[in-house]
């Protein structure tokens, strides 16, 4: 028989879920790509796609890098156990 105990699996903290950078980012490289391909179609500006993917993941990899790193700062200050 199965016999659940609480203490082993602590309910997790309130609170509101936190978005994964990978997702946010892939998310604005694909809404960067619809706005570039509209205003190009509108004729607004010529684009030339190698430089505008070059720049996309020069900019994705930067938000990457950024946002990992303020992930693990903001994981190390939750799980500190005050020992030095």
């Amino acid at each position: 028989m199965n016999s659940y105990d609480p203490a082993a699996n602590p309910p997790e903290t309130p609170g509101s879920p936190r978005a994964r950078v990978g997702t946010v980012v892939w998310g604005l490289i694909v809404l960067a790509l619809a706005a570039l391909t509209i205003i190009s179609r509108l004729g607004i500006v010529t684009l030339n796609g190698t430089y505008v993917l070059i720049g996309l993941m020069i900019g994705a990899g930067a938000a990457l890098v950024i946002g990992g790193l303020l992930s693990a700062r903001g994981r190390d200050k939750d799980t500190t156990t005050g020992k030095a």
